[in-house]
């Protein structure tokens, strides 16, 4: 009996590891999420919102299950001018005592090549939810010198349709594009 218990416990251990997942949170110091716009289609504005939250929660050392939330403040958006922001945050574009946020969940992870993905999720944008696929380039994971602790870094890029989320319907284009470039670049620590 005391075999059988023991062959039964060496059976399940290599099981243990698949099922410890990690969580890992943004380091806001070092992150920014990004935006791109294209005006009168000759000029490009760029924003950023200076309020958003990710987590990631993942199994793998190389994140190839990885589960991304983000949670952005619409209201933090800032692009320098304070006009076009208090538009940005108006009923024309944001709406933000409405949507207060922006959230993006991922559904899925699929690996392109080396630590290249396409990473899947729906984003909710202006009351709209929508499936979008982004581009995901997970750049390492090192030991911070400082903090002597795990730090993994990604980048995040890919483009989504204003009329996709009935967002900023009053400008058409060529005011301002239909596409917007997402550009997204931080670290994470682990959080367990």
């Amino acid at each position: 009996m005391k075999k059988i218990i023991i062959l039964l416990a060496i059976a399940l251990l290599p099981t243990a590891g698949v099922f410890a997942q990690t969580t890992w949170k943004v380091d806001k110091m070092h992150a920014q999420l990004k935006f791109t716009i294209t005006h009168l289609a000759v000029s490009d504005v760029e924003g950023v919102f200076k309020d958003f939250d990710v987590t990631i929660v993942s199994s793998k050392p190389d994140f190839s299950d990885a589960k991304f939330t983000l949670v952005a403040q619409t209201a933090s958006v800032n692009t320098e001018n304070e006009k076009r922001d208090e538009d940005l945050r108006s009923p024309n574009f944001f709406e933000v005592n409405k949507y207060a946020t922006m959230n993006f969940t991922s559904t899925g992870i699929t690996k392109v090549s080396g630590n290249k993905y396409k990473l899947k999720g729906n984003l909710t944008l202006h009351g709209v939810t929508k499936p979008v696929i982004m581009d995901l380039w997970y750049r390492g994971t090192i030991t911070n010198p400082m903090s002597k602790a795990d730090d993994a870094g990604f980048q995040l890029t890919g483009e989504i349709k204003r009329s996709d989320f009935s967002f900023g319907a009053k400008y058409a284009s060529p005011i301002l594009s239909d596409e917007v470039q997402i550009k997204a670049n931080g670290e994470f620590g682990k959080a367990n």
